[in-house]
């Protein structure tokens, strides 16, 4: 078979990965795949706005490329103010921040991706950046001196594995808590609600008009968090799930679990091998048997969001 063509061109190159994500992962592994959903959205909204162009999202990381240098910078810049605001309705152990690089240069395109040096560096600057911080190198710095709201702190030479040549690097010097500016309409951070509750992080945060996730994204989102909830017995978790989602699909479920307490574990686990045979199986009947049985269980909405799915 005749391989594929490669095209060059030149790019400005955004990469970012998430700080700690297997230490997260450790702690809880749910929370932190519900955080990382919302925070990428966030961060693809942003992108998308940007006119960036996503080519990588292996686990926690994420490689795009943009039109122009300034472009991408302000992109980060918003990425970064924007993760930071969502973090603050977050407990400090479960907040996650981004590290992010960028650079300018030649890249390959195959096969609809794209890879070489200028690739690999963008990549090592991520791996320089500060936790919530970017940086670049002198290329983007040097185009960026005049027209952009930061300053760039001079990190000297550095030589990268596999790069043939030492870069000059800089650490971007920004305001991470400023409101992020981009064209278009602005996010909705997921996290933060009116700051009606004096008891948490979020008492100070400015409520956010606009959202540009999906229903499909936030239902899911709100799913894997009550997973991650729904068996424990510290009736803290449910006040956080209450905070975090006022009118969610749980909200009557967490308030009953607050007023009256956790079932029995022998029930539960009834109720769970009850609940783990309905799902698989995924017959309506099923369904409408375990909701006679287990009227308020703690799968009643999961199971009437499958009764009423696509083709029901």
């Amino acid at each position: 078979m005749e391989a594929p063509p490669l095209d060059r061109k030149l790019a400005a190159i955004l990469a970012a990965d998430v700080e700690g994500y297997s230490r997260l992962m450790h702690v809880n592994e749910e929370l932190t795949l519900a955080t990382l959903t919302s925070h990428r959205t966030i961060v693809d909204g942003i992108i998308e706005r940007a006119k960036g162009e996503i080519f990588g999202t292996a686990g926690d990381s994420v490689l795009a490329e943009f039109p122009s240098i300034v472009l991408a910078f302000n992109a980060a810049v918003a990425m970064q103010q924007s993760i930071w605001r969502a973090n603050q309705a977050l407990p400090d152990e479960v907040r996650m921040n981004f590290r992010i690089g960028i650079n300018v240069g030649d890249v390959l395109v195959k096969n609809g991706n794209i890879f070489g040096d200028g690739v690999n560096i963008a990549a090592r600057l991520e791996g320089m950046a500060d936790v919530g911080g970017i940086c670049v190198t002198r290329g983007v710095r040097d185009h960026l001196r005049d027209r952009v709201d930061a300053t760039f702190e001079d990190l000297g030479e550095k030589t990268f594995k596999n790069i043939a040549r030492p870069l000059r690097v800089f650490r971007v010097q920004f305001d991470r808590e400023s409101d992020p500016v981009l064209d278009g309409p602005e996010p909705r951070f997921p996290y933060l609600d009116d700051g009606s509750d004096k008891g948490t992080s979020a008492q100070n945060a400015e409520p956010i008009p606009a959202d540009y996730r999906t229903p499909d994204d936030m239902q899911q989102v709100e799913i894997a968090y009550w997973d991650s909830v729904r068996q424990s017995n510290d009736p803290n978790e449910y006040r956080q799930y209450l905070r975090r989602y006022p009118n969610g699909k749980f909200v009557d479920l967490a308030q009953a679990r607050l007023e009256n307490g956790k079932p029995s574990t022998e029930e539960l686990a009834v109720e769970v091998a009850f609940w783990d045979t309905v799902r698989s199986d995924g017959n309506a009947a099923m369904i409408e048997a375990y909701l006679a049985r287990y009227p308020q269980g703690q799968f009643c909405d999961l199971a009437r969001l499958m009764l009423a799915g696509p083709g029901r």
